[in-house]
């Protein structure tokens, strides 16, 4: 039998002097050597550029995503710095006012708001537990309408806000005194309507328009807001005027409900003297 070695001997014998022969090849280091490495290295440098310019292209997406997403928090907690300062800066104003205000206030968030139509309503967070009752006038943090109560539950109310087709309020022109009815229109919801302003007066644009106290639900002096344009009224002695509101109701967060009214107060004393004054049966 033929023996594996026997078999065997042959390749290796090859393999031995094809080794030796590629090392006595490269230890000379012969023209035809070094061109082959030349070509060699070439082509390995080209690879290597290939695949070089493939991974920093990774990388620099890689960096461009974490940098992208270090932007992204960033930016949120800038806006969350400045709702901060924002909702600071209600609060303070808030406080500001039941400190100074001359009225018996509860304070409310906002917590819904319809302003699509005609027949615009908002909620606020303080009903019949804090003492608020149907009728009580409604104002933001700087003191100005924003509407009356309209409907009470235990916890909540449904106010009426200026820009609703059914409100209404007597103002007046804070410098002259010169009183009217403010109203919404229904079209724009930066500017109302103050109509019954006789033409005698000098009604000019900038003149500040507060509550007039003639309603007997809102007290006097409350900002309404500021008066925008005169126009003659066709065929009256009457003035129609544009007025800007003093607190925009979209854009407030906060409220405060006026439980007691001085003028609201004195009317039920003057009643109570009255009916105090009657003759005795």
């Amino acid at each position: 039998m033929t023996s594996l070695w026997d078999q065997l001997k042959d390749w290796v014998l090859v393999a031995v002097l094809v080794a030796v022969s590629l090392a006595v090849m490269f230890a000379q280091n012969q023209p035809l050597v070094r061109g082959v490495r030349a070509e060699a290295l070439e082509a390995t440098a080209r690879l290597e550029g290939t695949f070089a310019w493939i991974g920093n292209y990774l990388r620099a997406l890689d960096e461009n995503q974490r940098l992208r997403a270090e932007n992204i928090a960033l930016a949120g907690e800038v806006a969350r710095s400045r709702e901060a300062r924002a909702e600071n800066t209600r609060l303070q104003a808030m406080l500001g006012l039941r400190d100074t205000t001359r009225f018996e206030v509860e304070p409310a968030r906002i917590i819904s708001k319809e302003l699509s139509g005609q027949q615009n309503l908002f909620t606020i967070s303080a009903g019949s537990r804090d003492s608020v009752e149907t009728g009580m006038p409604v104002i933001d943090e700087r003191g100005a309408v924003l509407g009356r109560v309209a409907l009470v539950s235990s916890a909540h109310a449904r106010v009426t806000p200026y820009l609703n087709a059914d409100f209404r309020v007597a103002g007046k022109v804070q410098s002259l005194d010169a009183e009217g009815i403010v109203r919404w229109t229904g079209g724009r919801r930066d500017r109302l309507l103050m109509e019954h302003v006789v033409q005698t007066q000098p009604v000019l644009p900038g003149q500040r328009v507060v509550t007039s106290g003639s309603s007997g639900y809102f007290p006097p002096g409350l900002a309404i807001g500021y008066v925008d344009s005169v126009m003659t009224a066709p065929g009256r002695n009457e003035y129609d005027v544009q007025v800007a509101p003093a607190g925009p109701v979209s854009e407030a967060r906060f409220a405060f409900v006026i439980l007691s009214a001085p003028r609201l107060d004195e009317e039920r004393q003057g009643r109570a003297g009255a009916a105090g004054a009657l003759p005795q049966p």
